[in-house]
C-alpha cells in the first residue's frame, strides 16, 4: 500500500485523524476499507463514509440521514461462467419464479433464470421454500425478495436469495401486512408492494428495506381498491398500472387507472394518467425512463389481449401504443434491463389448459412488435420476476 504523507493528517480535539488535501494511492496491490455487519453500521455519520458490509458482501456508502446506507454496485451487474442457453455470457440476470399449472393444486416452486442480452432458453436457478404463485418480486441489484402469493391459500411470507448465486430461496422470517398477488417495484434499497387482492381486494401499500430481514411496514394507499394489476419503477418513482375493480357491480370491471408514488417518501398514491385500455392480469417492467405494459384482459378474462403500451415515467399523462405481442397473453410477467424488455406469455387461449413457456422481447426505446426470445424451463402461469438491471436501479 502507498504511504500517506504525515502532512496530510490533522487531529482535532483528540479525535480520529482526518485525511485532508489530495491523497493518492498508487500501489498495484489493494486498499482494505473498514468492515462490519449491517447491525454494526454507525449512525448519523458524515455523508461519503465508506465501509464493507460483511452480511451483504459489498461496499456501501452513507448518503446522509435521509437516504442512509446505499450499496455500491454496477447499474447492470455482469455475470460470467454460464455456457448454455440465454444464461450464457455477461449481462443483466433475470429470474422468473413460482407459478400454477392447469389447476390451483398444481403449483411449482421453481426459479428460472436467463441473461436478457442473450437470446435462448432459460436455465434452472433453484427453488422457493414453498410452491406458490402470484408473488410480488423485487431486486435491489444484489438480493431478490419474493413476497406474498397463494399456495393456494393466501400467504404473507417473504423469501429471499442472492441473484448472482444459483440456489434455493430462504425464508426471511418476515411477513407482508396483507396477502395475495402484490404488485411489486423497487429502487436500490426499498421494495414497495401494492396489496391489491386476497380474501378481500385492498388498496394498501406495504414496503420493506430489501437488505433488512423482518416484517413489511405501511407505506400508504392506492387511489382505489383493485386487484390483479402490475407495477414498474424508475429510481425515484413507482407506478401501479390498471387492475380489476371489485367495487363495481358484478361482473367486476377492469380499470385503466395509473397511480404513482415517490419510492423514498411514504404516503398515498397520486393519479398519473390512464392506460390506453382497461386491463388486469398483465405484465409490466421498465428501464429508468420508459415503462412497458404487456397483454392482459380488459373484461375479467373473457377477452385476452396482445397489445403493448408505454409511459414516460417522469412525465404524468396517458399511456401510448407501443406495438403487439406475438400472441394474446394473460397471467404473464415482464422483466427488463436498461435497453430491452422480455415478456413471459403465461396463458393464451381461454381456459386453464393454455399455459405456455414462451418468452418474447423488444427494445424499450423503440416501438413495434415483439420477437421470439426463447423458452422458460416449464410452462406454469401466474409467475413473477425481477432483474438486477431494472429501471429502479
Amino acid at each position: 500500500m502507498s504511504e500517506f504523507q504525515s502532512s496530510n493528517f490533522t487531529k482535532e480535539n483528540g479525535g480520529t485523524p482526518n485525511i485532508v488535501g489530495k491523497t493518492e494511492l498508487t500501489s498495484p496491490y489493494f486498499f482494505v476499507p473498514p468492515s462490519g455487519t449491517t447491525a454494526e453500521r454507525p449512525e448519523s455519520c458524515a455523508p461519503g463514509t465508506l465501509r464493507f458490509n460483511t452480511d451483504i458482501g459489498t461496499l456501501e456508502v452513507y448518503r446522509g440521514d435521509t437516504v442512509g446506507w446505499v450499496q455500491i454496485q454496477k447499474k447492470e451487474n455482469q455475470y460470467l461462467g454460464e455456457t448454455t442457453g440465454s444464461a450464457a455470457g455477461a449481462g443483466t440476470r433475470a429470474v422468473i419464479l413460482g407459478g400454477v399449472g392447469s389447476s390451483s393444486s398444481n403449483l411449482v416452486d421453481m426459479i428460472d433464470f436467463f441473461t436478457i442480452q442473450t437470446l435462448g432458453d432459460a436455465s434452472d436457478f433453484g427453488d422457493l421454500t414453498t410452491a406458490c404463485y402470484s408473488k410480488g418480486v423485487v431486486c435491489d441489484g444484489t438480493r431478490v425478495v419474493a413476497a406474498g402469493g397463494r399456495t393456494p391459500s393466501f400467504v404473507q411470507d417473504i423469501h429471499f436469495f442472492t441473484i448472482s448465486s444459483r440456489g434455493d430461496a430462504a425464508d426471511s422470517g418476515g411477513d407482508l401486512n396483507n396477502t395475495e398477488n402484490p404488485n411489486a417495484l423497487s429502487d436500490s434499497v426499498i421494495g414497495v408492494f401494492a396489496i391489491t387482492s386476497g380474501s378481500a381486494y385492498k388498496n394498501a401499500i406495504d414496503y420493506i428495506t430489501i437488505q433488512t430481514l423482518g416484517d413489511a411496514l405501511d407505506f400508504g394507499d392506492l387511489t382505489d381498491i383493485r386487484g390483479y394489476g402490475a407495477a414498474l419503477a424508475s429510481s425515484t418513482r413507482g407506478c401501479f398500472m390498471g387492475g380489476l375493480d371489485t367495487t363495481n357491480p358484478a361482473p367486476d370491471l377492469d380499470i385503466d387507472v395509473i397511480d404513482f408514488v415517490t419510492i423514498r417518501s411514504t404516503g398515498n398514491a397520486t393519479d398519473f394518467g390512464n392506460l390506453t385500455n382497461a386491463v388486469s392480469n398483465h405484465g409490466a417492467a421498465s428501464n429508468a425512463v420508459r415503462g412497458i405494459v404487456c397483454g392482459g384482459t380488459p373484461d375479467n378474462q373473457t377477452t385476452r389481449l396482445n397489445n403493448i403500451q408505454f409511459i414516460t415515467i417522469a412525465t404524468t399523462g396517458n399511456a401510448i401504443d407501443f406495438g403487439d405481442l406475438l400472441n394474446v397473453s394473460i397471467a404473464g410477467c415482464t422483466v427488463a434491463n436498461s435497453t430491452r424488455f422480455v415478456h413471459h406469455r403465461g396463458k393464451t387461449n381461454s381456459g386453464n389448459g393454455s399455459r405456455v413457456n414462451v418468452l418474447e422481447f423488444a427494445e424499450i426505446a423503440s416501438t413495434g412488435n415483439t420477437v421470439d426470445f426463447g423458452d422458460l424451463v416449464d410452462d406454469p402461469s401466474d409467475r413473477d420476476g425481477a432483474t438486477n438491471g431494472h429501471g429502479g436501479l
